[in-house]
């Protein structure tokens, strides 16, 4: 397996980087730089690089009522060589150290490869709704 590094965005570069993945994979809900900065206040962030590369990125949400959201992204060059499964691994445990007793993910439905993999990881969709004007968002829960 090839050594991914983590890191917690705690800078404008790394912070950047986490931007770059969120706003590649969910081109429906751009976010700017002091968005992430915020973000990075409530939820707990993650940047994954091969070497130098940036690979992906993570999204914990603390528990809310007993359940957690854990969403886990990886740039398209990247999909299908199993770091996926490696930043889902470190949020789910993320999420279970936190006290999650329920994990959900949310999925833009314009991103079939994220929908199959959440469902080939136990994933059942629980809920969808529409913002914008064709944006189609999936809310899954972990079975």
């Amino acid at each position: 397996m090839q050594n991914l590094r983590f890191t917690e965005p705690d800078d404008d570069a790394t912070l950047e980087d986490w931007r770059h993945v969120h706003n590649a994979i969910i081109p429906a809900d751009p976010l700017s730089l002091d968005d992430v900065r915020e973000r990075v206040t409530r939820h707990h962030l993650e940047v994954a690089y091969l070497g130098d590369v940036l690979v992906g990125c993570t999204t914990v949400r603390p528990p809310k009522e007993g359940t957690a959201t854990v969403i886990a992204r990886v740039l398209p060059a990247h999909r299908r060589q199993g770091f996926g499964e490696r930043l889902y691994a470190r949020g789910l445990d993320r999420a279970r150290s936190l006290g999650a007793e329920a994990v959900e993910t949310i999925v833009l439905g314009i991103n079939p490869e994220g929908l199959e993999f959440a469902h080939r990881h136990g994933f059942v969709e629980v809920d969808r709704y529409v913002a914008g004007v064709d944006e189609v968002w999936h809310t899954l829960r972990l079975m």
